[in-house]
């Protein structure tokens, strides 16, 4: 089993925790969380790829082991957290990088692409949207009205996606065998997005959330015309962000390759573990030139 070393540096003043295994020298990987977990979620990914790639998962500031400013000393926006990683990936020498984007971890590497599009060699998308497609109403409509129209009876709706049952939601739904999840995913993120004040940051990046989709059209233009490679493997069951977010990923790039996993939800690592790492060491050996 390849050795896996946790480690905190500071970036622009925070402390920012980070999860490193695999030879330097080899392609680099960047794995990028989703809510409301953190790193943590590429525990059993990070050993599953470090013998033939550099793979780097940090803690967004906010979550897990990284700093969490209070809401009136740091913007939380995705912007903001783009930057922070950004500055991370500088400090650690990395120019060149492919990435796993998942949940609030995509609008991240979409904002990284974006600003350095020759730094990304690839992109796994799973169950990170990237297109209006692969939203589900349903789960989305508070959200939109709470970008619109922040109150009372809006923060309301939205305080319940930070419950314990709410997390454990995403963690079960769709998963043909819900007792292959651990029950520590959810009680682990439910007690550390209960710390004071982190109330106040989820509902700030629930908000700014609205600021993604305006996103899209330049990062499907990012699409055409640099055609990077691109593995889509999705949970087919997640009322989050549906199948059709990862099938959309065809209309601009040409040779995307995309994977649904039937009895499959929102967080495949938790119940499709294998299957995922496999898809990317083939993937990434097709694309990088991983270390033998």
């Amino acid at each position: 089993m390849a050795e896996v070393r946790h480690r905190f540096t500071s970036v622009r003043g925070h402390r920012v925790f980070y999860r490193e295994a695999g030879p330097t020298d080899a392609p680099t990987v960047v794995l990028l969380h989703g809510y409301p977990t953190s790193s943590r979620m590429f525990r059993h990914l990070l050993p599953a790829l470090a013998d033939r790639f550099h793979v780097i998962a940090p803690d967004h500031l906010g979550f897990g082991q990284s700093a969490t400013p209070p809401a009136a000393d740091f913007d939380y926006t995705f912007d903001a957290l783009a930057e922070v990683t950004e500055d991370l990936l500088g400090q650690l020498g990395v120019k060149r990088y492919a990435i796993y984007v998942q949940d609030y971890g995509a609008p991240i590497g979409w904002r990284l692409a974006l600003r350095n599009p020759d730094d990304v060699t690839a992109i796994i998308s799973q169950n990170g949207n990237a297109y209006d497609e692969g939203f589900v109403p349903e789960f989305w409509a508070p959200v939109w009205a709470y970008a619109q129209s922040p109150d009372s009876s809006t923060e309301a709706a939205l305080r319940g996606a930070l419950s314990e049952e709410a997390i454990r939601w995403q963690y079960t739904h769709g998963v043909a065998e819900p007792e292959l999840v651990d029950p520590d995913t959810w009680a682990t993120d439910h007690r550390e997005i209960s710390r004071p004040g982190l109330d106040r940051i989820q509902l700030d990046l629930f908000r700014d959330y609205a600021t993604n989709p305006p996103l899209y059209p330049r990062l499907h233009e990012y699409f055409r015309t640099r055609q990077v490679p691109l593995l889509a493997i999705w949970g087919a069951k997640d009322e989050i962000f549906g199948p059709d977010g990862a099938r959309a990923f065809a209309k601009d790039l040409e040779n995307a390759q995309i994977q649904l996993i039937p009895d499959g939800g929102h967080f495949l690592l938790e119940s499709h573990l294998d299957t995922v790492a496999d898809a990317m060491r083939t993937f990434l050996g097709q694309h990088l030139s991983p270390r033998a």
